[in-house]
Order: structure tokens, then sequence, then C-alpha cells
């Protein structure tokens, strides 16, 4: 069984996080021995870099998205909304 998140498909955000918690709580709980431990490090380390990426990606994704729905909708003229207020 792979130890590493570099090791088989790459794992989802959720999937990560929640190994991320599994390895914290072992930790946490002493239930980690030492021969153990740096390896858990290593994976949480690789996991908390994955988690990070995929968020910088997502929110670089959706910025792109909203400037493009904003360079593509034209702008309501003032008369427009002027009117809808008197309605």
């Amino acid at each position: 069984m792979a130890k590493t998140a570099k090791a088989g498909k790459q794992k989802s955000y959720g999937e990560a996080a929640e190994r991320l918690e599994e390895i914290l709580g072992k930790i946490e709980e002493g239930e980690v021995d030492i021969d153990e431990l740096s390896g858990l490090v290593e994976e949480a380390a690789a996991l908390v870099t994955l988690c990070r990426d995929k968020i910088h990606a997502a929110e670089s994704k959706v910025k792109t998205i909203t400037e493009q729905l904003e360079r593509e909708s034209p702008e309501e003229p003032a008369d427009a909304i002027s009117d809808e207020r008197d309605g």
C-alpha cells in the first residue's frame, strides 16, 4: 500500500483533507511509533501542498471565469436601472 500522496492516482481535495485528518489524529493520539512518524509527516507535507495547489487553481479558475463574464455582459444603462426603481 502506498504511503505518499504521489503514489497512484492524484487524490481529490476531499480525499487529501480526510487523509490529513487521519494522520493528525494518529499523531495526536500517540498511535504512531517513531519509525512511522517521519513517513507520515512526509505524506502530510505532500498532502498540504496538494491541497494548497488545488485551492490556488480553483481561485485562479474562478477569477478567470468572473473576469470573462464581466467582459461579456454589457453594462446596464443608467436609464434602465432608474426605470426599474421607478417601476
